[in-house]
Order: structure tokens, then C-alpha cells, then sequence
């Protein structure tokens, strides 16, 4: 696992993010009264180099709607997590992968709110004039480049009285990205561009996530 520092759209970024991610040892998290997840890192083109899709959730939805998010959702009786993260994709951004698409996945994430996330990290050619959000679903898509995920100030720790774990949050241009999505990038930027065998497990949720 090694570092890179140019962050071009080019086969050898594939192959170096490939690389970390298939030599990071990964952790599953086995407990069966919490619900399964999974969330898609789609790394795409944006403005020639790497970005990874981020959502504002629609700001009508029941459950943390307006917040920022990666495509994803619960994984349907059946489905593996990766199945589960390419049907989120297609149904929220309207990116259709297959499986050849999968570079691999990072550690589950235990939220606040009773689920097992499992991020799936997945290359595609496509840019980003072509995704589509779901309107019933996602109000905006956005580009969350490499260059800004690797921001010297992020991420940001804070101290919360309602727990004895750190809450981790990312900057993500005049705003703020909060876990569990933070703790899912942080750990991608660590892992797959930086070759660092970081884990984010410990790293807690803001309260207004806890529901």
C-alpha cells in the first residue's frame, strides 16, 4: 500500500486505488439485530481528475433528508453488499455498473440508528454531466473531489458530552460532512489514495444522526 499524489483520471489511478483496496484487510462486523446497508464510493471524472459521488438526500425523506450522503441503502433479502450498492447507484444517480465495476470493499461502519454499513468502492467512466438524480430520493449530485478530500483541515474531531468517542466530520468545500458518510470517506482517502491501514470504527456519529 503506498500514496499517490496525482489525483488525474487516468488508468493509473484505477490501478493504484485498486491496489490499496485490494490489499487492505477489511472488516466485517457480524451482528445479527442490526439491520445491513451498504454505500457506493463511485469514483468518477470530474474535471479530469478522481471525485467521488456525494448526495444531498432529498429533503422531504422521513430519515435525514436534506443531509449529505453516498448512494446507497438497505441490502434487499438476497443481495450481497455489493449488489446492493450498484442497484443504489442506478436507483439514485441513474449509474448502471456491473460487477466488473467493484475494486473492493473497506470496513463496516455500526451507525447510531441500528445498521451495518458495508462501502463498496466501484470505477466508472462516466462524468458527471450524465448522472441524473432520483427525484424521490436525491436532490442534488455532487462531485467531492480527491483534491479537496485530501484537505490538510479535514477531518475535523470534536468532543461531544453525549458520548465518550470522537465525532468525525470532513470539510467538503464551505461545508461540513459529518459520519457516518465522513467516516466512510475519511477512511477511503486513508486507504485507497493515501495506502494507510486506517480505521474508523471508533469515530462516533453528531446526536442530530443518532435517529
Amino acid at each position: 500500500m503506498h500514496p499517490i499524489e496525482d489525483f488525474s483520471f487516468t488508468s493509473r489511478l484505477r490501478t493504484h486505488i485498486a491496489g490499496n483496496v485490494d490489499a487492505f484487510k477489511d472488516r466485517r462486523h457480524a451482528e445479527l439485530a442490526l439491520r445491513s446497508a451498504a454505500v457506493a464510493l463511485a469514483i468518477f471524472r470530474h474535471e479530469d481528475q478522481g471525485a467521488v459521488i456525494v448526495t444531498r438526500r432529498a429533503p422531504r425523506l422521513r430519515d435525514h433528508g436534506g443531509q449529505w450522503a453516498l448512494p446507497g441503502g438497505r441490502i434487499d433479502a438476497g443481495e450481497t453488499a455489493t449488489g446492493a450498492a450498484l442497484r443504489e447507484l442506478a436507483e439514485e444517480v441513474n449509474l448502471d455498473l456491473d460487477a466488473s465495476a467493484v475494486l473492493g470493499t473497506l470496513d463496516d461502519y455500526v451507525t447510531r440508528s441500528g445498521f451495518i454499513i458495508t462501502p463498496v468502492v466501484v470505477w466508472t467512466d462516466i462524468e458527471d454531466a450524465n448522472l441524473m438524480p432520483n427525484p424521490d430520493e436525491v436532490e442534488s449530485i455532487h462531485a467531492f473531489t480527491f483534491s479537496e478530500l485530501m484537505r490538510s483541515d479535514s477531518p475535523n474531531l470534536e468532543n461531544i458530552p453525549e458520548s465518550d468517542r470522537q465525532v468525525l466530520s470532513m470539510n467538503y468545500l464551505d461545508d461540513r460532512i459529518y459520519s457516518p458518510t465522513a467516516a466512510v470517506l475519511y477512511q477511503f482517502r486513508e486507504v485507497a489514495l493515501q495506502g494507510n491501514p486506517t480505521r474508523v470504527k471508533h469515530f462516533d456519529q453528531p446526536v442530530f444522526a443518532w435517529k
